[in-house]
């Protein structure tokens, strides 16, 4: 059984010039089931809860030194959400402040298109996991940066859809 542990520890981490950690996060995300079954246009995100409070986020972690941002991003999906996918195009980079050492952390996003969600992986017991629409989750992430990220991937998708629809 693959991410039944999560990586701990700093010892691999990576950071920015100024000494801030760099993270990497994914968006999860899938298009719901109509109830025959097909796939309908309404996109759900996966969100799950910060160790320490029950506010919502997009899994994300420290970007480690023998991992590419793009295993990075599959590993943090796998342990903090369970679930398992194709990462995609990278939706962009953003600074911002650590609260609790305040300085610039420098974070990393991209969307996973969800293939697999596990009834049990490394972080059950610490995290809810909950997927929502795309207004709730807009409401429920605690992340201004990751809310972005959101929009864009939001923006992409539908820029895709409409070129799809174009071209069938």
């Amino acid at each position: 059984m693959v991410g039944l542990v999560s990586r701990s520890g700093r010892e691999m981490q990576r950071y920015n010039s100024n000494g801030g950690r760099q993270v990497v996060g994914c968006i999860p995300y899938k298009y719901k089931q109509n109830i025959d079954g097909s796939m309908s246009n309404e996109l759900e995100v996966l969100l799950v809860t910060s160790q320490k409070t029950p506010t919502f986020m997009f899994p994300k972690g420290g970007w480690e030194l023998d991992e590419s941002l793009e295993e990075a991003a599959c590993r943090e999906s796998l342990e903090e959400a369970g679930v398992i996918g194709i990462v995609e195009h990278e939706l962009g980079e953003w600074s911002f402040i650590s609260k609790r050492y305040g300085i610039y952390y420098e974070g990393h996003m991209f969307p996973l298109l969800v293939k697999e969600q596990l009834d049990i992986w490394a972080e059950k017991n610490l995290r809810t996991r909950l997927w929502m629409n795309v207004v709730e989750a807009r409401d429920a992430c605690q992340h201004w940066w990751m809310k972005e990220a959101l929009d864009i991937l939001v923006h992409r998708l539908n820029l895709y859809q409409n070129n799809n629809d174009t071209y069938n």
